[in-house]
């Protein structure tokens, strides 16, 4: 495994696709950004929650999960230059093809400014939860991620979603694992992502960021986790 990182990351073009899946590809310079201390880009936090998603369709009983891109939340939020107009509105072609009530798990980064957060809707346990390394509570953006859901029901199922068997909420510092550092958040997301899809607790710590960094490098070569 260290062999083949290594090679890769000393490819001396920094724009070489090295790994090409799902509509998304990763060049050098992105999978740089998995060295210790970078910060993950766009490019390999989807192709990484992509792997995830298709680890779970290749797997019989086993939850069903969907995961948005990282440019989902900024366009329901609205977020971005030119009057932009967030809401279902703005992101209902996003599942145009998908009908998200046939999943368990939906997944959802949410790309902050300088920093990656999830939030997670489980359709099973009707909740609406937010997972944040730096112990930030996102209350606001799961209630926004409910009433995008109540609005996605109506329009492909034609009826009301009731939002009263709902609960909503950020998960505390306390009771998920947190990051001591500026620059693993993105790592962390991952992992959340990767952890709950598999239906495990999240027993992992900052100390296993080095380690998971080099894998998911290796994951993301070999399109498989």
């Amino acid at each position: 495994m260290a062999v083949e990182v290594s090679e890769a990351l000393a490819q001396r073009d920094p724009n070489l696709v090295l790994s090409s899946a799902f509509k998304l590809r990763i060049t050098q310079r992105d999978l740089s950004t998995l060295l210790e201390g970078g910060w993950l880009n766009d490019e390999v936090m989807n192709f990484y929650l992509s792997l995830i998603m298709e680890r779970r369709c290749g797997e019989s009983g086993r939850l069903k999960v969907y995961s948005f891109s990282t440019f989902f939340y900024p366009k329901l939020r609205g977020v971005g230059g030119g009057g932009q107009v967030g809401g279902h509105a703005a992101v209902k072609r996003w599942t145009k093809a998908v009908d998200l009530f046939m999943f368990d798990l939906i997944l959802v980064p949410l790309h902050l400014g300088a920093h990656w957060a999830l939030a997670v809707m489980d359709l099973k346990s009707k909740t609406v939860k937010s997972y944040d390394s730096m112990g930030r509570r996102h209350d606001d953006i799961c209630n926004l991620l409910l009433l995008y859901l109540k609005e996605e029901h109506k329009a492909k199922k034609g009826r009301e979603l009731d939002g009263a068997k709902w609960t909503v909420g950020s998960l505390k510092a306390g009771d998920i694992p947190q990051q001591t550092n500026g620059s693993d958040c993105g790592v962390f997301v991952c992992k959340y992502a990767d952890y709950i899809a598999k239906g495990k607790p999240l027993t992992f710590k900052q100390c296993h960021m080095p380690l998971f960094r080099k894998l998911m490098m290796w994951e993301i070569l070999n399109q498989k986790l």
